[in-house]
């Protein structure tokens, strides 16, 4: 019986299809090559974005600007690691020329609120877009890409920017409003500091009664108060290395932010601040630049 031949289209060998071209990604620019920004400007180069940056202390790093508005006409999405207020402030005086409505600054510094306000001003006053972004983390979680984010803004911008924010983060959590992430993260940093000094306390009392900080750390981890937090800075405060993953100063600084916010609405802060005077003094000490857990050499 004779085979019936297949019809043309049947017999034609599949066209050879083209590799999808994935559009180029966006050229990122970072002001501030702190502990954080440092790792956050390689974790964008690893995710494939060319990336401009510019610090107050000029650096040995590719891409390097002079200033705030070389970073400005070259990148339209900006994200900024500098220390306080006026750091930022400055900066975006600086790049306001060079600032156009495709324009997305992104702050993560911990500032004031009335900075984060009057940041996001100079922005729209340039039509440019701007997020409240401050972030959790520290050094490691900066290096590993696991920071989290939390943003204050309009969700439309942050749609997109969301795959810059995803090559430094584990999370990203929309907070409202601009401002409001940024009180955000300072209230969670108070927590953060007041359970450090009473941790800096309780180890304290421990080595006066002559106990091994070994059974402290033994009987917290098996206690309903232990943490990620306790985890990362007992090590610290039983060996004395205060390698800075979040510099004693930069806890201060947020330290009073919400000291400010407090005494705005007349709220009672004593474990507050306690907390600070006691890293007041390790800064008035010279401690300024170690790691905030560094309040547990303070306590003994």
């Amino acid at each position: 019986m004779q085979r019936k031949a297949q019809p043309a289209c049947q017999r034609a060998e599949p066209r050879a299809k083209h590799p999808r071209m994935n559009p180029p990604l966006p050229q990122v620019g970072l002001l501030g090559l702190g502990i954080i920004g440092s790792r956050v400007a390689v974790n964008l180069r690893q995710a494939g974005y060319e990336v401009s940056v510019w610090s107050r202390s000029p650096r040995d790093s590719a891409g390097f600007k002079s200033t705030p508005r070389e970073v400005a006409q070259a990148a339209k999405i900006i994200q900024i690691f500098v220390r306080n207020d006026d750091a930022l402030l400055s900066a975006l005086h600086a790049m306001q020329p060079e600032l156009t409505a495709d324009h997305i600054i992104i702050n993560h510094a911990t500032v004031s609120k009335a900075a984060t306000l009057q940041a996001a001003a100079l922005c729209a006053a340039a039509k440019a877009s701007f997020l409240d972004a401050p972030f959790t983390g520290s050094k490691m979680a900066a290096q590993n890409g696991k920071l989290v984010y939390y943003v204050g803004g309009d969700p439309a911008v942050l749609e997109k920017v969301r795959p810059v924010l995803e090559a430094s983060s584990q999370k990203i959590l929309p907070m409202g409003e601009i401002g409001e992430a940024m009180v955000l993260k300072i209230v969670t940093n108070l927590v953060t500091a007041v359970t450090v000094k009473a941790l800096a306390e309780a180890a304290a009392i421990t080595r006066s009664q002559g106990i091994s900080l070994e059974h402290l750390k033994t009987a917290l981890e098996s206690n309903a108060n232990y943490s990620a937090l306790i985890g990362m800075k007992l090590p610290a405060i039983m060996s004395g290395d205060f390698e800075p993953h979040f510099s004693l100063q930069n806890m201060l600084k947020d330290a009073e932010f919400a000291q400010q916010l407090a005494q705005g609405a007349d709220v009672k802060t004593p474990a507050l601040d306690c907390t600070a005077e006691a890293m007041r003094a390790g800064v008035l000490d010279g401690s300024e630049d170690l790691d905030f857990s560094v309040i547990g050499k303070l306590s003994d």
